[in-house]
Parts: structure tokens; sequence; C-alpha cells
């Protein structure tokens, strides 16, 4: 007779408490440096954005904080605990990715993919709040309304929007987003970001990568600016995003002016 298995769900992490960390973290890949000593911290309640120029290992630290890729050097925690001694079905009961692009060759309807979020807590107590998560992602990606369309059948944005609700209805206390925006409109780039603060209110950690600097600087609580694969700065929005070291990192003259109304950092590139 086989017995199955009930997993414990782990209890969730008090409000500023430290959910990850990766420190001196390094990786070579054919005899290239991609990460290079980075290091990065997130709290229970934050938004921290990774920012830098094209191939300065943004992607490639999120992956390591996802424990999909495994660093040549370094340490990453989770919890106080290193990452690589997390089953993965374990360790997808504490954090929830978002890669580039969301890529399936079956048609399979939009909620059907949302609800794959869902497999991690199979054999919990909260396998039955499923439903109900599920519809909450939806709605909360504006989502809802394509539920049974054929998930081949949307268009890019559309896909952005199901693929990110899958990853809220995994209802993972660390969310790593890799450019969620990049295939959105002016609208749902807001939205995206919107949810990312709400759960950030909700006690959850959030890790997105940006290139957009301005919607960094007016979403995220902290930044860590990334140049040839480690962090050059990392802190509040207002003391990263200066002129003179952007406009060295990124290679081109950038102005920094203050919102008329907020005072939340605009980033805007020199131009002739």
């Amino acid at each position: 007779m086989r017995l199955h298995r009930h997993r414990a769900i782990p209890e969730r992490p008090a409000p500023g408490a430290e959910l990850l960390a990766a420190e001196a973290v390094r990786l070579n890949v054919g005899g290239r440096p991609l990460l290079s000593g980075a290091a990065v911290r997130v709290a229970a309640g934050e938004v921290v954005a990774l920012l830098g120029p094209n191939g300065a290992g943004k992607s490639t630290l999120l992956s390591v904080l996802a424990g999909d890729v495994v660093p040549d050097s370094g340490e990453v925690t989770l919890h106080g605990r290193p990452l690589n001694t997390y089953r993965p079905a374990e360790l997808a009961l504490h954090r929830a990715l978002l890669p580039q692009s969301a890529a399936l060759s079956f048609p399979f309807p939009a909620d059907e993919v949302v609800r794959m979020g869902r497999a991690p807590w199979a054999g919990t107590a909260a396998a039955a709040e499923d439903e109900t998560a599920v519809a909450e992602a939806m709605a909360a990606t504006e989502s809802t309304a394509f539920a049974g369309r054929p998930f081949t059948a949307l268009s890019g944005g559309e896909r952005a929007r199901v693929a990110l609700a899958r990853v809220l209805a995994q209802r993972a206390p660390l969310l790593l987003l890799d450019e969620p925006t990049a295939a959105l409109d002016l609208r749902h780039q807001e939205l995206v970001l919107r949810v990312a603060r709400a759960r950030a209110a909700a006690g959850d950690g959030v890790v997105v990568v940006l290139h957009d600097l301005s919607l960094a600087a007016a979403y995220a609580d902290r930044v860590v600016l990334l140049t040839g694969g480690a962090a050059v700065a990392d802190g509040p929005v207002t003391e990263v995003l200066r002129a003179p070291l952007l406009s060295e990192v990124y290679g081109h003259p950038v102005e920094v002016l203050a919102h008329p109304r907020t005072g939340v950092p605009l980033v805007l590139p020199q131009r002739p």
C-alpha cells in the first residue's frame, strides 16, 4: 500500500525579515564571466529592482537566486538556509519565478496555465485554495476575459499577463520577475508594478529585473545597479539613480529630474 505524503505549509516571514541573500556570487560560462562577485539581499515587504545595461548579469543573477543556476562560488541563502539544500518541490513553496519568455507547445487554456502555478501545493492544506488563487491571480492581471482561450492563440502581451498570473497563483512569499513589463503596453506595465507593490505590502519579497529606470524609481523600495556581473550600487532609489553614475554605467549621458508632483526621480537620456 502506498501512502501519500502531505507536506507542511511553510510559515510566512515576519515583515522586514530577510528572505534571500546572495554574497560574492561568481559564475563563468564558456570561459566568460557572467557574474563576478554579485550580491543582493531581499527582505519581506520590499520590492528590489535589478538594473543595468544589457549583459550586466541581471537575468543570470535572478536565475541563481531562483536556484535554477548553480554558481561557481559564493553563497545564496533562503530563510538563512543554503539554497542548494532545498529539494525542487520544497523550493517551489518558497519562491516563484517568472522567466523572460513563456513558451508552451500545447494549446492549454489560459486558466489551466495559471492553475499550473498551484502544482507545488498539491498534498498540502493550501490545495483547497486552488480555485480562489487562480481566480484572484487572473483578476489581478486582467486576464480573466481570455481564461478559456488557448495560450498559444494569445498575443504577446496577453501571454505575459497569463504567465504573471501563474506566478501569482503560486502564492510563494518570494517573487522573482524577469523583465515582466517587456511585452506590455503602458497601462499593463503600470498594472504589473502595482501588483508587485501590492504583494510587497502584503508581506512578500519581490525582485524584479527592469530596463525602464523611471518605472523602477516609481515602484521599487531599493535598486541594485549591476555592471560587469557585479553590483556597483545598492540602496534607495534616490541614492542610486544619480545622473553621473547612470551615465557611466549605461555609457550614455542621462538627466535625472524630480517629478513635479511626487518628487520621484525621472531618468531621461540626453539627446541632441
